[in-house]
């Protein structure tokens, strides 16, 4: 049975993709910071197992790794984010733009250095790191969003560096953009509805090789440029 670690796997992309990979008959390691108040994802049904987990708190991150440390990991999937306040030029919280980096930026390393031996021992050896076309530096047409899109960026090279430094461990390591989604954070009047995002990211991490590590894909399989 194939294995999947999700993070932020309570509500939205990270639920959906929980669900999607449960009902393939996948056993699903559902990582979220308050899997008591998670009632959609005890729900599922199938071979799902919840883990109390913040990805900014390393020594919770070091401690499931060894907790799993007989699980291999086919896909692990960086989903956990934060958008953070919506200021602009003059307005910064720079307390908060730390907070965001922790979990959009630090959070995916941490995790990828803690699971790494877990990925390799797999057979799929993926790492999908959740980015936004936001944090491409090329698509920045509007200007704005510093924090939000700084994260994004910097994770995106994080991929990239990963990509090269694990490629002797057959780990591939993407990131990908879900689309402008009906989530909290996307809200109610976004284009994209979450079963689209996850079923088209769903076809794209089926069909992603060796040879595409270090890729920026959006949800649709199209690439996007740093």
């Amino acid at each position: 049975m194939p294995n999947v670690l999700i993070t932020g796997a309570n509500k939205g992309i990270g639920l959906a993709f929980a669900q999607s990979f449960a009902v393939d008959g996948w056993k699903v390691h559902a990582c979220c910071r308050q899997p008591d108040k998670a009632k959609e994802l005890k729900a599922i049904e199938g071979d799902v197992v919840l883990y109390k987990l913040d990805v900014s708190d390393g020594l919770r991150v070091a401690g499931l790794a060894r907790e799993m440390i007989d699980d291999p990991i086919d896909i692990l999937i960086n989903n956990a984010g934060y958008f953070g306040p919506r200021l602009e030029f003059g307005e910064i919280d720079y307390d908060d733009w730390t907070y965001t980096f922790q979990i959009n930026t630090m959070g995916p390393l941490r995790m990828v250095e803690n699971f790494v031996e877990h990925l390799a021992s797999s057979d799929r050896k993926l790492v999908v790191n959740v980015s936004s076309k936001m944090g491409s530096l090329n698509a920045n047409e509007t200007g704005g969003q510093y924090v939000y899109r700084s994260s994004k960026a910097a994770l995106n090279a994080v991929t990239k560096s990963l990509s090269i430094d694990l490629k002797d461990k057959g780990i591939t390591v993407i990131s990908v953009h879900p689309g402008h989604v009906q989530t909290d954070m996307g809200g109610e009047e976004a284009p994209v509805t979450i079963g689209k995002s996850v079923s088209g990211l769903r076809k794209l991490i089926a069909k992603v090789t060796e040879e595409d590590t270090g890729q920026f894909f959006d949800f649709d399989g199209s690439t996007i440029p740093w």
